[in-house]
Parts: C-alpha cells; sequence; structure tokens
C-alpha cells in the first residue's frame, strides 16, 4: 500500500540549509527516486513500471526531453524522471468525492506542492457559473457545453489553445488541426515560455530552429561548451552522456552563474565508479559569469578568432553571408566592456579561449539561462557566429544543441503547435483535409494573456500543463484567466490552474504515459530531434478517462459538426490514420509507420547537419552582428535569476528539497553571494521580500523569503519558480522571441520579520 497524500500543507517558510553539494547523483540519487516512487507506486509497481520507462518497448518519460543511447541501459531514467513517472503512475486519487469535501476557495490557498500530491483525477469535472465546488458532468455534457462556448463567439480568433510539452505528436497534430479547422492560430505553447528564442535565433541564422547535433556527436566532440544549463537537475541523464565524452577524450568548459554539483562531479550510479568510487569530474574550467553577460563572452571570443586568424575561411566562403559585417562589429569588442558584463578575469577569459583554439571540433550546449533575457535572441546569435567560424556545423563532433525542456516539447512545434505557421504547412493542410486555414498570425503565450485581460479572448482551453503557475506576472495572469467565460484545463494531476478559474471551468482528465491505451501507441520527438514510440503498460487510473487523440476528435466533431469532412472517428479509432496524415503533410515524416517501428525510431532530416545546406531565404547561413548588451543594476540592486529546484520539473514539485544546494523544507529562499548579502545588511538566515522593478516604473513584490549565503556571482541572486513569477512583468520579454525574461530581473531586497 502506498502512503496517503498530506491532509494538510507542511511548513514551507522555515527552510534549512547546510553546504552545498559537489557531486551528483551515485547511491543517493537511487535511494532518493525508489522512495519516491515507492511511497506513491508501492514496490511492484514500483520495479513494473521504472524497467519500461525509456525502453525500446516501453513508454518515453514524461519528464525532459534528452534522447535515450541507442541502446537504452536496463534502469534508462534518473532520479527526477522515477519521481515523474512516480507522480503520473501514484496510486492515489481525487474523485468527485474530493471536489465535493472541498471548495474552489479552500484549494486556491493549497500550495502547488500539496495540490500535486493529492493524486490522479478520475472524472471529469464542471464549474458552473456562481459555484463554489466542481461537480461530475459525463463526457458528452462536457463537449456540449464547450462547443456551446465557442459557437458563441463573436469570431474564432476570441479562443486560445494552449498546450503543454508532454502532449504526443498524435494528439498535437489533431489539436492544431481542431484549432485550425475552428478558424484560429491561436495555438500557444509552453516553448513560448521557454526556446523560443533559440528557435527564432536558429532559423534565421542556419534555417532550421532546432538544434543540429546527434549524442554521436557528444561523443566525438573535442570540446563541449555548456552554457546558461543545470544538466545535474533539469536534464540528468545528459551527465551520462558528458562521462562519455569525457573518456573520450572530450574537454567540457562550464558557463554559468551558480556552481551547480551535477557540472562539477557525476557519480554515475550505473557504475561501481558512480557508486562505490570517487565518480568522474566533468568540468575542466568553470566561469562564473554575471548574469546576462554570455553574448558578450562570445562576441570577444569571436573577436579573437578572427584576430588570430583562427577560423575556417573555406567553409566561411562556401557556405555562408555576412562575415564582414560580423568581423566589423567583433574589432569593436573591447576587454573593459567584456570584463564589466561578465565579472570574468582576463587571466579566466584567456585560459578558456587557449582551450577553444586548441579544439578540433566544438558544441556549445544551452538552455534557459540564455533564452530567457531581453537579449536571448542576439546571444544565441553570437553562439551561431562562434561556431560558423570554426564550421562547427555539419561536421561530426560539432554543432548546436539547445537542450528542450519538457518531453516532446520539441515534436508538438514540428506538428504545426504553432501561432506562426509555415504557409507551406498550411497548403498541407488544405491538400489533406479540403479546408482553407487562416493565415494571420495568432497569439503566443505573452499576447494570449494580453487578450484575456483585455477581454480580446474569452475562451481559454489547455491541453496539459499548468498555465497559471507557468506564465509570467502571476497576478496579470490569473486576473486574466478569471475574465474568460470558459476555462478548461486537459490533465492527468490536479494543479493550480483548475483553482483560477473562468465563469465557468472544466477538467478533463486523460491517460498518462504510462498507462494502456487499448492496442494503441503514441510518439514522441526527443531534444535532438529523433522520432520513437511510445507504449504505456498499466492499467487506467479510472474507466472514466479518455486518450488525449480520442477526447481532441470527439471534441472537434461536436464543435465542428457534421460539415467537417476530417475523419475524426477513424483518428480516435486508429492512430495509425493520424500518423498517415502527418506523413502525408509534414517534410521527414514518409514511412512513418513503418520507420517507427524500427527500435529507437528515426532522426528527421536536418539540412545543415545532414548536408552542410541551409534552407534559408539565401541558401547560406547567416553571420549577425548585432549590438552586444547585458543588464545593468542600480547601486544597492540585484539580478535574479529564476530556477528549479532538484525536487521540481517546471511547474511540478515533487518535494520541499534540493539537497544539491544544500535547502531542505522550504521553498521560499533567495540565494545571494555572502558579500553582496552582507552590504545589503542581511545575514544568512534572515528573512526579506522581493521587490521587481520594471523598465516602467512598476513595482511586484514577493513577501518572506528566507536568505541564504550562497555561492553565486556577485551581483546576482536566485529564487525558486513558480512562487517568483509573480515578479516578472508580463511585457518583459525577449525581444523577436516574446519569451519572458525571467533571468535578468532587477530586484531589491527589504529586511522582512521571520514567519
Amino acid at each position: 500500500m502506498t502512503a496517503q497524500p498530506p491532509a494538510s500543507d507542511p511548513v514551507q517558510d522555515a527552510p534549512g540549509t547546510r553546504p552545498p553539494r559537489r557531486s551528483a547523483a551515485g547511491l543517493p540519487a537511487i535511494t532518493h527516486a525508489l522512495r519516491a516512487a515507492h511511497r506513491q507506486m508501492g514496490t511492484r509497481r514500483t520495479a513494473l513500471t521504472l524497467l519500461r520507462v525509456n525502453q525500446h518497448d516501453g513508454f518515453d518519460c514524461p519528464g525532459c526531453a534528452w534522447p535515450e543511447p541507442g541502446t537504452p541501459h536496463t534502469a534508462e531514467f534518473c532520479e527526477n524522471g522515477a519521481k515523474a513517472i512516480a507522480e503520473e503512475a501514484t496510486r492515489r486519487r481525487v474523485t468527485p468525492e474530493f471536489f465535493a469535501a472541498h471548495p474552489v476557495s479552500e484549494l486556491a490557498t493549497r500550495s502547488g506542492y500539496w495540490l500535486g500530491q493529492q493524486g490522479r483525477l478520475t472524472h471529469p469535472m464542471y464549474l458552473p457559473e456562481g459555484a463554489t465546488h466542481y461537480q461530475p458532468i459525463d463526457w458528452d455534457d462536457a463537449f456540449a457545453l464547450i462547443a456551446g462556448e465557442l459557437h458563441a463567439l463573436d469570431h474564432p480568433d476570441q479562443a486560445v489553445f494552449y498546450t503543454s510539452g508532454r502532449t504526443s505528436n498524435e494528439a498535437a497534430y489533431l489539436y492544431q488541426l481542431f484549432a485550425r479547422e475552428f478558424g484560429t492560430n491561436n495555438l500557444p505553447d509552453c516553448s513560448n515560455m521557454c526556446h523560443e528564442s533559440s528557435g527564432s535565433a536558429l532559423t534565421e541564422t542556419i534555417g532550421v530552429g532546432k538544434g543540429s547535433v546527434l549524442l554521436d556527436d557528444l561523443y566525438q566532440a573535442d570540446l563541449i561548451i555548456v552554457a546558461g544549463q543545470n544538466p545535474g537537475t533539469n536534464h540528468p541523464r545528459m551527465l551520462t552522456a558528458l562521462e562519455r565524452a569525457k573518456a573520450a577524450g572530450a574537454t567540457i568548459l562550464t558557463i554559468n552563474p551558480l556552481p551547480e554539483a551535477g557540472m562539477m562531479r557525476f557519480r554515475n550510479p550505473q557504475t561501481p565508479r558512480g557508486l562505490a568510487g570517487p565518480g568522474t569530474q566533468l568540468t575542466d574550467q568553470y566561469l562564473q559569469i554575471r548574469i546576462g553577460g554570455d553574448q558578450a563572452l562570445f562576441r570577444l571570443f569571436n573577436k579573437l578568432l578572427i584576430e588570430r586568424g583562427a577560423y575556417d575561411a573555406a567553409f566561411i566562403r562556401d557556405h555562408t553571408l555576412g562575415f564582414d559585417d560580423l568581423a566589423a562589429a567583433a574589432r569593436t569588442a573591447d576587454w573593459d566592456t567584456t570584463l564589466a558584463a561578465t565579472s570574468l578575469t582576463r587571466t579566466e577569459i584567456e585560459r578558456a579561449f587557449d582551450t577553444i583554439l586548441g579544439a578540433r571540433s566544438t558544441i556549445v550546449c544551452w538552455a534557459m539561462g540564455l533564452t530567457q533575457h531581453r537579449h536571448a535572441v542576439p546571444t544565441i546569435k553570437e553562439i551561431v557566429n562562434f561556431l560558423l567560424l570554426r564550421g562547427d556545423i555539419g561536421r561530426p563532433g560539432a554543432g548546436l544543441c539547445p537542450v528542450r525542456g519538457h518531453s516532446n516539447v520539441q515534436g508538438d512545434r514540428t506538428m504545426g503547435i504553432t501561432e506562426r505557421p509555415d504557409p507551406a504547412f498550411l497548403d498541407a493542410l488544405t491538400r489533406e483535409f479540403a479546408f482553407t486555414p487562416p493565415r494571420h498570425h495568432g497569439l503566443d503565450t505573452v499576447s494570449a494573456i494580453r487578450a484575456l485581460r483585455d477581454g480580446r479572448a474569452r475562451v481559454f482551453f489547455a491541453l496539459g500543463g499548468n498555465f497559471a503557475a507557468a506564465a509570467p506576472d502571476t497576478t496579470t495572469t490569473e486576473d486574466a484567466l478569471r475574465r474568460a467565460r470558459l476555462t478548461v484545463h486537459v490533465s492527468t494531476k490536479l494543479n493550480r490552474s483548475h483553482c483560477v478559474t473562468g465563469a465557468r471551468a472544466l477538467i478533463l482528465p486523460v491517460l498518462g504515459r504510462t498507462e494502456r491505451d487499448g492496442d494503441q501507441f503514441v510518439t514522441v520527438e526527443d531534444s535532438m530531434g529523433i522520432v520513437h514510440a511510445s507504449r504505456g503498460r498499466l492499467a487506467p487510473a479510472s474507466p472514466h478517462l479518455l486518450s488525449e487523440p480520442a477526447l481532441i476528435a470527439r471534441l472537434a466533431r461536436r464543435v465542428l459538426g457534421p460539415g467537417s469532412t476530417t475523419p475524426w472517428e477513424q483518428f480516435a479509432r486508429d492512430y495509425r490514420t493520424i500518423r498517415a496524415s502527418i506523413a502525408r503533410t509534414i517534410p521527414g515524416f514518409h514511412d512513418f509507420e513503418t520507420r517507427v517501428a524500427q527500435p529507437g525510431g528515426f532522426a528527421l532530416p536536418h539540412a545543415p547537419r545532414d548536408h552542410r545546406r541551409f534552407p534559408t531565404p539565401s541558401g547560406k547561413a547567416h553571420f549577425t552582428a548585432a549590438p552586444v548588451t547585458w543588464p545593468r543594476t542600480p547601486p544597492g540592486r540585484l539580478l535574479l535569476q529564476t530556477l528549479r529546484s532538484h525536487d521540481q520539473y517546471n511547474t511540478t514539485i515533487y518535494g520541499l528539497d534540493d539537497r544539491y544546494r544544500g535547502i531542505s523544507n522550504g521553498r521560499r529562499v533567495i540565494l545571494v553571494h555572502p558579500d553582496d548579502a552582507r552590504a545589503l545588511g542581511l545575514n544568512d538566515g534572515d528573512y526579506a521580500d522581493l521587490t521587481s522593478e520594471a523598465d516602467d516604473g512598476t513595482e511586484r513584490t514577493a513577501p518572506g523569503f528566507r536568505v541564504v549565503h550562497y555561492p553565486t556571482a556577485r551581483g546576482c541572486a536566485a529564487a525558486y519558480y513558480p512562487e517568483t513569477n509573480v515578479l516578472v512583468p508580463l511585457d518583459h520579454t525577449a525581444d523577436t522571441s516574446n519569451t519572458p525574461a525571467s533571468k535578468s530581473l532587477v530586484i531589491r531586497l527589504t529586511p522582512a520579520p521571520r514567519p
């Protein structure tokens, strides 16, 4: 038997601390993973489930999008992956009786951790206008209610169809098809809040908005640069790949404001050396950069490469445009500016550059530490410049490696989940389904919040995710959702968004990755563009659950009516028919059914990687020369980055500890360099209110954070989201990509009483 969920919220405002760890994983990772799994699933269910995760005949982990090796390990999962699986495969249940006992007003006072710990949703639930409690509703009535609200809109663009990254390819394809046949491109997704800056920069410079490396490239690289990323918590299986790269002779350069245990030393729990020995030192040089200084650093690297003549002239001549403009811009880079922007020393930078000069092939990996800044897009373009100079795109052991978060977040975009669809894709939909999709751009995540806030959108439909907690400017976002006529959330578990409702609200429960869907399977795409099958093995948590494809197909038929010639019933019965349409409308999916049946699936084509062909308008890769910028802070202020703890994945909180950073039993902490804290009159253990200062003069406050003296970069601070999303102004976004700039917030700390 598994333990019961917590009856009341545990204390979260008195966290304890100890020195941060200097190594990751090892036996403690196994212990914590199995403890969490046993608590939710029990012993037998834990064994049966974990041995199926990330296997060729099993299911894809619902956590991160890191790819599986060609021959997966028997235990091809990490600690946080085991926690994600345990949360989904839990034996705990949220039934209609639960909702009858808990009014929405009470649920709204609970923490995200407590809500998530209650278990799996079992029935469709409806909150009528003016009601205090959710009540059961049957599926047909739920679909009729949604159809009624959609048909009552003045035009289709008053509806918003949001998507989370965990959605399968088949479900994502049907979802965008339904939205477009309804008449809107309002298809915001979680990519808008994380790697949109990567996609924007890469599409403009190399013609493909995805990374250009495969796992084998990591194993062949001379130099791997990990910038603005914490693999030990966010993509733990990446550490195994980095360890293998080290064994093959790679050097690893880490660039990050925070020292992270996983990049110091990895104790691989799958090897004797990792369990009982010292593990593997991963980072050869650590550059503790000031938040937001990465563009300046790579611009200086590029200047030095050009000055030394250490660039691939033949590659530049044959495959690129804009070199002269970059060279002119790079000549203006100077040491004083770079040192001010990065807070690094000249010696540190020169040592790193010597390593770069000695590398025959280089891969640069990054995540949200680079993508969530106002200048995120030019920063990533500068990394593209860096690799183009060396000819490090389109050859083994080299390339661009944006590491995506959610499993299948990249696949969602491939399937057409975007507010800015490619005209060629819309043409393909027209040929396949005999309707005319809308051509105008729709709403991204930030624009959708504005539209709801301003009354220009009236129905909000979320396929997965926890929008209220994930989005920026929490107060504004929640107020915007409450202005909707109807909010609908397709979910597996309870979360904050179910407590922040429009005039009416629906919760529609669906199967999870771990569960059987008859004899059907779905597919996903990992962070490196590999498409493979995912087959759940567990009995469904409730007989009242639908699969996501079946839910979308049934809803589409109810909304679009008999006039729609799309074979929605056939799609719901047989996912092979969905994949057949995908194969006819999306490049790279020819022979989809045959190729996905192969163990490990297949790689989607990537012209720059595969052929050194760049599908830009010019047919060549583009150097760029944006002005160098970085965030400044007035005296007495700090620069805040939001981040995850080790006990969470995005907005899902697994527990209240972050053992790698030495935090226990709490989340409301602010990590500050001891010298900065003392200059502000704050001792370790004091409490402070955090106030962000926006460019427009507005302020937002998050109260009651414990000050933790921590070895972060000077002038910088860090705190967990979603607790600090309230500090992120809705309009504080990256240029071009409109991604919330959550990694560079100017804040002040005001002493506060201990709770």
